[in-house]
Protein backbone atom coordinates (compact mmCIF):
# COMPACT_ATOMS: atom_id res chain seq x y z
CA UNK A 1 0.00 0.00 0.00
CA UNK A 2 1.40 3.69 -1.23
CA UNK A 3 0.34 7.10 0.00
CA UNK A 4 -1.47 9.63 -1.21
CA UNK A 5 0.86 12.23 -0.36
CA UNK A 6 4.35 11.32 -1.16
CA UNK A 7 8.03 13.12 -1.98
CA UNK A 8 10.32 11.34 -3.61
CA UNK A 9 8.17 7.92 -3.12
CA UNK A 10 7.85 8.01 0.79
CA UNK A 11 4.67 9.32 2.47
CA UNK A 12 4.53 13.02 3.73
CA UNK A 13 3.00 12.70 7.14
CA UNK A 14 5.58 10.55 8.52
CA UNK A 15 8.00 12.91 8.07
CA UNK A 16 5.72 15.98 9.21
CA UNK A 17 4.72 14.11 12.76
CA UNK A 18 7.97 14.57 13.53
CA UNK A 19 7.80 18.39 14.02
CA UNK A 20 4.88 18.55 16.83
CA UNK A 21 6.38 15.95 18.11
CA UNK A 22 9.81 17.43 18.79
CA UNK A 23 7.97 20.65 19.56
CA UNK A 24 5.79 19.39 22.15
CA UNK A 25 8.96 17.73 23.81
CA UNK A 26 11.04 21.23 23.41
CA UNK A 27 8.02 23.18 25.25
CA UNK A 28 7.58 20.36 27.85
CA UNK A 29 11.12 21.07 28.22
CA UNK A 30 11.07 24.43 28.62
CA UNK A 31 8.38 24.34 31.22
CA UNK A 32 10.07 21.74 33.34
CA UNK A 33 13.31 24.24 33.50
CA UNK A 34 10.71 27.14 34.28
CA UNK A 35 8.97 24.91 37.15
CA UNK A 36 12.21 24.20 38.66
CA UNK A 37 13.34 27.45 38.75
CA UNK A 38 15.04 28.58 35.77
CA UNK A 39 14.76 32.03 34.11
CA UNK A 40 10.95 32.97 33.98
CA UNK A 41 10.68 33.77 30.02
CA UNK A 42 11.52 29.97 29.19
CA UNK A 43 7.59 29.18 30.42
CA UNK A 44 6.65 31.89 27.41
CA UNK A 45 9.01 30.25 25.04
CA UNK A 46 7.49 27.14 26.68
CA UNK A 47 4.00 28.90 25.66
CA UNK A 48 4.76 30.00 21.89
CA UNK A 49 6.75 26.41 21.50
CA UNK A 50 3.51 24.30 22.47
CA UNK A 51 1.40 27.05 20.14
CA UNK A 52 3.80 26.36 17.29
CA UNK A 53 3.53 22.68 17.82
CA UNK A 54 -0.76 22.77 17.39
CA UNK A 55 0.05 24.62 14.16
CA UNK A 56 2.31 21.00 13.02
CA UNK A 57 0.03 19.14 14.33
CA UNK A 58 -3.03 20.26 12.40
CA UNK A 59 -0.65 20.10 9.27
CA UNK A 60 -0.10 16.93 9.96
CA UNK A 61 -3.41 15.94 11.61
CA UNK A 62 -4.67 17.06 7.35
CA UNK A 63 -2.23 14.67 5.88
CA UNK A 64 -2.99 11.88 7.88
CA UNK A 65 -6.71 11.77 7.19
CA UNK A 66 -5.46 11.99 3.40
CA UNK A 67 -3.98 8.99 3.81
CA UNK A 68 -6.65 7.47 6.01
CA UNK A 69 -9.25 7.50 2.45
CA UNK A 70 -7.45 4.51 1.22
CA UNK A 71 -6.21 2.44 3.70
CA UNK A 72 -8.32 -1.08 3.18
CA UNK A 73 -10.49 -2.04 5.90
CA UNK A 74 -7.97 -4.40 7.57
CA UNK A 75 -5.34 -4.23 10.78
CA UNK A 76 -3.74 -1.72 8.87
CA UNK A 77 -7.19 0.84 9.18
CA UNK A 78 -7.44 0.14 12.80
CA UNK A 79 -3.75 0.47 13.49
CA UNK A 80 -3.98 4.13 11.08
CA UNK A 81 -7.19 5.09 13.07
CA UNK A 82 -5.28 4.45 16.59
CA UNK A 83 -2.41 6.31 15.15
CA UNK A 84 -4.43 9.60 14.25
CA UNK A 85 -6.51 9.09 17.49
CA UNK A 86 -3.32 8.99 19.70
CA UNK A 87 -1.85 12.08 18.29
CA UNK A 88 -4.89 13.79 18.34
CA UNK A 89 -5.00 13.33 22.43
CA UNK A 90 -1.72 14.01 22.57
CA UNK A 91 -2.16 17.87 20.52
CA UNK A 92 -5.86 18.11 22.81
CA UNK A 93 -3.93 18.15 25.64
CA UNK A 94 -1.27 20.14 24.73
CA UNK A 95 -4.37 22.66 23.88
CA UNK A 96 -5.34 22.62 27.01
CA UNK A 97 -2.89 23.45 28.37
CA UNK A 98 -1.87 26.33 25.93
CA UNK A 99 -5.27 27.70 26.35
CA UNK A 100 -5.11 27.86 30.50
CA UNK A 101 -1.57 29.76 30.24
CA UNK A 102 -2.94 31.95 27.27
CA UNK A 103 -4.76 33.68 30.01
CA UNK A 104 -2.29 33.91 32.39
CA UNK A 105 0.22 37.55 31.68
CA UNK A 106 3.25 35.78 32.19
CA UNK A 107 2.30 32.59 30.35
CA UNK A 108 4.26 30.41 32.74
CA UNK A 109 4.08 26.94 33.50
CA UNK A 110 2.69 25.36 36.91
CA UNK A 111 3.43 21.76 38.44
CA UNK A 112 0.25 21.14 36.96
CA UNK A 113 0.57 22.14 33.59
CA UNK A 114 4.05 20.16 33.41
CA UNK A 115 2.38 17.16 34.44
CA UNK A 116 -0.47 17.21 31.75
CA UNK A 117 2.31 17.67 29.37
CA UNK A 118 4.06 14.79 30.65
CA UNK A 119 1.15 12.75 30.09
CA UNK A 120 0.51 14.29 26.70
CA UNK A 121 3.89 12.87 25.94
CA UNK A 122 3.15 9.35 27.01
CA UNK A 123 0.48 9.39 24.37
CA UNK A 124 3.08 10.55 22.12
CA UNK A 125 5.37 7.88 22.61
CA UNK A 126 2.76 5.26 22.20
CA UNK A 127 1.74 7.20 19.06
CA UNK A 128 5.50 6.90 17.96
CA UNK A 129 5.23 3.00 18.56
CA UNK A 130 1.95 2.84 15.99
CA UNK A 131 3.57 5.12 13.01
CA UNK A 132 6.27 2.65 13.11
CA UNK A 133 4.05 -0.39 12.60
CA UNK A 134 2.51 1.91 10.08
CA UNK A 135 5.13 2.66 8.33
CA UNK A 136 6.42 -0.79 8.22
CA UNK A 137 3.11 -1.55 6.56
CA UNK A 138 3.19 1.73 4.41
CA UNK A 139 6.85 0.93 2.98
CA UNK A 140 5.57 -2.14 1.52
CA UNK A 141 4.68 -0.52 -2.17
CA UNK A 142 7.22 2.24 -1.91
CA UNK A 143 8.79 2.88 -5.14
CA UNK A 144 12.26 3.70 -5.40
CA UNK A 145 13.85 6.58 -5.84
CA UNK A 146 17.93 5.80 -5.51
CA UNK A 147 19.07 8.36 -8.22
CA UNK A 148 19.89 12.11 -7.71
CA UNK A 149 18.40 12.58 -11.75
CA UNK A 150 14.89 11.85 -10.02
CA UNK A 151 15.51 15.53 -7.75
CA UNK A 152 15.65 17.42 -10.63
CA UNK A 153 12.29 16.46 -12.05
CA UNK A 154 9.09 17.15 -9.86
CA UNK A 155 9.38 15.94 -6.78
CA UNK A 156 6.07 15.74 -4.60
CA UNK A 157 3.45 13.27 -5.87
CA UNK A 158 -0.44 13.60 -5.23
CA UNK A 159 -1.58 10.62 -6.99
CA UNK A 160 -3.95 7.73 -6.51
CA UNK A 161 -2.10 5.00 -4.55
CA UNK A 162 -1.90 1.35 -6.25
CA UNK A 163 -4.17 -1.25 -4.74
Amino acid sequence: MQSRLRVQGHPIQPMLVTFPLGLFVSAAVFDLTDVIGGPAFLGEVGYWTGVAALFAAAMTAVAGMVDLWDVPVDGTRRTAIAFNLVNAAMAGLFLVTCLVRAHSPDRGATVAILATELVALTAGGMGVHLGARLMRQFDTGRTDTGSLDTLAGGTVEVARPRP
